[in-house]
């Protein structure tokens, strides 16, 4: 009877590991043509910066790449998709007085709107905003109208 209990315990034993090492490798392996893809040819809609990386809801973002005397801070995203996306934060926007080395950071209250989806030449397999928008909500630099609109990196 000895004998029956081991050999009845060393089955199990075996059957679990069996089970543990089928569902580890179950898990651990691609998705094949019987599983459901979420979508084949799935985009994702991208914000390309000043070095070329793609940035989904970035915190920041530099809008003047040659001398970084424009950039937006304290981003809030409140809508990101294939259609367009929208945040609130700070433009910071130096004066450039009395010349751009020596000048001093304003912050700028603005809405940000992402749009123009258009293909990422760099990688096709992403969609880019092609251009973007910030409405200043209360006081704005001298020469910039309420709603500057601009292109954006490919």
């Amino acid at each position: 009877m000895r004998g029956s209990v081991m050999g009845t315990a060393v089955t199990l034993a075996a059957g679990t590991l069996l089970t543990a090492a089928m569902t580890t490798t179950a898990a651990a392996s691609p998705p094949t043509a019987t599983t459901t893809p979420v979508k084949a040819a799935q985009t994702h809609t991208v914000l390309v910066d000043c070095f070329f990386h793609r940035n989904v809801r970035p915190e920041d973002f530099i809008l003047a790449c040659g001398d970084g005397n424009s950039r937006l801070v304290d981003l809030h995203w409140t809508q990101w998709g294939p259609d367009g996306a929208q945040a609130f934060g700070l433009n910071m926007v130096n004066d450039c007085k009395p010349y751009c080395a020596a000048g001093t950071f304003h912050a700028y209250p603005v809405v940000i709107r992402l749009s123009g989806q258009k293909t990422w030449q760099r990688h096709p397999s992403f969609e880019r905003f092609a251009n973007i928008s910030l409405t200043y909500t209360n006081a704005r630099p001298d020469t910039f109208k309420q709603v500057m609109t601009y292109p954006l990196w490919d």
